[in-house]
């Protein structure tokens, strides 16, 4: 079982509720990474919707720090729905005193083939194994790696000048979560919230930011996800403002053959 997989195991409590260990592996500058927050709580829904249905949203908004190393009780329920969509809600709440630590809404969905189409192209890239190599500069950060192609200095985000005092908010790095746990939903989840915070990138140096809101929209067929397995995932990101402590950021995730995977919006807090 992978670092990732045992990370997001939940266990059924006597109340029909759901309790996790939120994993010390998974652990971010302030409480627990926000990648895995939002998997846990996708995971319940995955588990209590049953099979049939697949992931296509998720936002989760994000009310306490939690702390790693506790155990959560995860609960979910089905908010209403039909034959091809169905809208669940989803909590984190703490064990030993019931506050909400954060919740979601979930929307699981029918996919059935039909026509389409795909607006935006995938920033050209070279092959991440030709990139110099990087870690997200939190607990966390050796779950994964990064492999910066634009926008990003080729080191630690937090000790490196290159990253501060730009008017630029955009970046492009390939992603790969290093435990070998082939990329699903709850994987995408965890990578959608790999980008640095975008006040970083107008700031002289290192500010405290958090996220507030996290949401994430599915687009990839079941056969995208398995040829895309274990590899590298490319993740474009741009902010769009930042205006009295509020800053935006949306990002696309793409497969190396250029399969637009999910895309992500994000609101964070910075001081």
């Amino acid at each position: 079982m992978s670092d990732l997989e045992e990370a997001l195991t939940l266990t059924a409590t006597s109340d029909g509720g759901r309790m996790a260990i939120a994993d010390p592996r998974y652990e971010a500058a302030n409480g627990m990474f926000g990648g895995w927050t939002a998997a846990i709580l996708m995971r319940a829904v995955i588990e209590s919707a049953g099979s049939g249905a697949e992931p296509s949203a998720i936002t989760v908004n994000y009310v306490e720090k939690i702390e790693a190393g506790t155990e959560v009780i995860v609960r979910s329920s089905r908010v209403g729905g039909g034959r091809s969509l169905n809208h669940w809600h989803a909590e984190v709440v703490a064990a030993d005193d019931e506050r909400t630590l954060a919740h979601a809404l979930v929307v699981l969905s029918e996919r059935r083939v039909t026509d389409g189409h795909v607006e935006p192209s995938m920033p050209d890239a070279p092959d991440p194994e030709s990139l110099e190599e990087s870690h997200p500069p939190a607990p966390f950060g050796d779950r994964f790696v990064l492999r910066p192609v634009a926008g990003l200095p080729p080191a630690s985000w937090l000790g490196n000048a290159r990253l501060f005092g730009r008017y630029q908010t955009s970046s492009v790095m390939w992603v790969r979560d290093l435990s070998g746990r082939r990329v699903d939903h709850l994987q995408l989840v965890c990578l959608s919230d790999l980008n640095p915070p975008r006040s970083f990138f107008w700031s002289v140096g290192p500010r405290l930011s958090a996220t507030l809101s996290l949401s994430v929209y599915f687009f990839a067929t079941s056969a995208e996800l398995a040829a895309v397995g274990d590899d590298y995932v490319l993740t474009a990101a741009i902010g769009t403002r930042g205006v009295d402590s509020i800053s935006g950021q949306q990002a696309r995730l793409w497969s190396r053959r250029g399969d637009l995977l999910a895309t992500t919006e994000q609101l964070c807090w910075y001081r």
